[in-house]
């Protein structure tokens, strides 16, 4: 098994931004005070506090001292963050091909202790096979040069899952998941093998919800949330449209709404031995 990976960038300039906003709160300071103090433009200090771009070590001393922030241990603590968000993962190679979202969604996964999906249409992007992602990404995408990169990327995603300590996967589908043929019944029944070797893991559960449920919260769209080990990092709501994918980090009250939702469809659903059992059946029935 591979070796977990470090601490994500995206996540270390997301804990930055938090304690930039703060030391500016503190100093009762306005961005455009301090864009103006700064000679800075708005918009950069509106990137930096979004945490969408990083910051220099001059210009966050710079900024520190015109905070007034006198505590050498808390200086060096950003500074340290800063450095580590300026770092560069394996996923940043790939800013050309694929939308920002997807890749803050791939650093988020990478630093997370929990997360918990659920689909209406496709199976998870952690959990496709090869041919099943290649099939979705031509059919949705159409003819595109990048295909095989985006699928490379894809599969990249799901090393994960092969850490020593890999985050808890808590996934849910709608039936419409599984019954939707992707590829033919070959490439389908595969897929459904994948998904039941996947959720035989010690942290991953994988549960359907079934047709009979009726009407019910998933039905407004898939969505992930995404937890931190760090009580300081809040929690990621990530939404999937077909207008473009959209990442909620500021409002804890829509997470906690998702959250709440996540549970409701556990309560719906088959259960983790009943969603197996489902799944063997259908496999055998695609034989």
């Amino acid at each position: 098994m591979a070796d977990n990976a470090g601490p994500s960038p995206v996540v270390q300039r997301r804990r930055l931004r938090t304690e930039l906003r703060k030391a500016r709160q503190e100093a009762q300071l306005t961005q455009e005070q301090v864009a103006e103090a700064m000679d800075w433009s708005l918009s950069k200090i509106i990137r930096i506090e979004n945490g969408s771009v990083g910051i220099s070590t001059n210009d966050l001393k710079a900024l520190l001292r015109h905070y007034k922030t006198i505590d050498l241990e808390r200086t060096d603590e950003l500074v340290a963050l800063a450095k580590a968000g300026r770092e560069r993962s394996w996923w940043s190679g790939y800013r050309e091909v694929v939308p920002p979202s997807l890749l803050q969604l791939v650093g988020y996964e990478s630093a997370a202790f929990n997360i918990r999906n659920f689909q209406t249409l496709f199976v998870p992007g952690l959990l496709q096979t090869e041919e099943y992602a290649r099939t979705v990404i031509r059919e949705l995408q159409g003819p595109t040069r990048h295909l095989e990169t985006l699928v490379e990327i894809r599969m990249k995603r799901q090393e994960l899952l092969d850490w020593v300590d890999p985050p808890w996967l808590f996934f849910i589908l709608d039936e419409a998941v599984v019954r939707r043929l992707i590829g033919g019944k070959a490439v389908m029944r595969r897929q459904i093998r994948r998904l039941i070797e996947i959720a035989h893991r010690p942290k991953v559960t994988v549960e359907i919800v079934p047709f009979s449920a009726g009407v019910h919260p998933g039905l407004k769209g898939p969505f992930v949330v995404i937890e931190f080990p760090d009580p300081e990092d809040d929690d990621v709501l990530y939404l999937e449209s077909a207008r473009g994918d959209l990442i909620s980090r500021d409002a804890p009250n829509e997470v906690a709404d998702y959250r709440e939702a996540f549970e409701v469809l556990r309560n719906l659903s088959l259960g983790p031995a009943g969603s197996q059992r489902y799944l063997d059946q259908l496999a055998d029935e695609m034989a």
